[in-house]
């Protein structure tokens, strides 16, 4: 059974810092598109970042600058290093094999945690 379980989360001050971890088991994911998404109430999910099997990362703008996306293929485990928190990032964060579809949007694909709560307040 394939499962993605996240970790990490918590309730942060506005301008503080929190590093999520996704480990992967049932299968590997050294050699695929994995990424962060969140899901805010009363908002659609949004993209966050993304990792290749080589490393090459991509963010939303939102992420930019602030985050930084990582894995450890070894451990089959993806990081999501947060940096600089504002209230407007509190949302559930679930990590998700990526796939980009032919309009260039990136989604989750298949296989997705059930996400951690990151709680930033003001």
């Amino acid at each position: 059974q394939v499962q993605l379980v996240e970790s990490g989360g918590g309730l942060v001050q506005a301008g503080g810092s929190l590093r999520l971890s996704c480990a992967a088991s049932g299968r590997t994911f050294s050699l695929e598109t994995m990424g962060w998404f969140r899901r805010a109430p009363g908002k659609e999910r949004e993209f966050v970042a993304s990792i290749n099997w080589s490393s090459n990362t991509y963010y939303a703008d939102s992420a930019r600058r602030r985050f930084t996306i990582s894995r450890n293929n070894a451990k089959n485990t993806v990081f999501l290093q947060m940096n600089s928190l504002k209230p407007e990032d509190t949302a559930v964060y679930f990590c998700a094999r990526v796939k980009i579809t032919p309009s260039s949007s990136y989604e989750p694909d298949t296989y997705w945690g059930q996400g951690t709560q990151v709680t930033v307040s003001s």
